[in-house]
């Protein structure tokens, strides 16, 4: 059964690097307060079909429990605040300049995520 109370977190669930921090993110998440979905999942095109698979390819999609979407490094803040000793973090967001760093930074990753998997294995 769904709860219809918690965010939805889609990622790429083909990705390494994406596999473990969602499974930190996991670990870490309060209860009833995320789900996490690979895009690649079936029921992500059932149960989002506005949600394009460029989109998710691009950047990881946060679904709030209002049907808002939130992308990419806009995300980050939001997930934060559900998870145990990370909600702190949140706020940091807001700082000057955080955001447009979060965002180039968050693109730089995106982009490259599968070298760097492959990096941090050391293949």
């Amino acid at each position: 059964m769904l709860n219809m109370n918690r965010a939805v977190l889609i990622y790429d669930g083909e990705c390494p690097l994406c596999q473990g921090i969602m499974r930190l993110a996991k670990s870490r998440a309060r209860p009833g307060e995320l789900e996490f979905l690979p895009f690649q999942a079936p029921q992500r095109t059932v149960r989002y079909p506005d949600l394009s698979e460029e989109a998710c390819r691009q950047a990881m999609q946060l679904v709030l429990p209002d049907g808002r979407v939130l992308a990419g490094n806009e995300a980050l803040p939001e997930t934060l605040r559900r998870l145990r000793g990370w909600h702190w973090l949140a706020p940091a967001f807001n700082l000057p300049g955080a955001g447009l760093l979060a965002r180039h930074l968050y693109r730089w990753i995106a982009r490259n995520r599968y070298a760097l998997s492959h990096a941090v294995a050391g293949k």
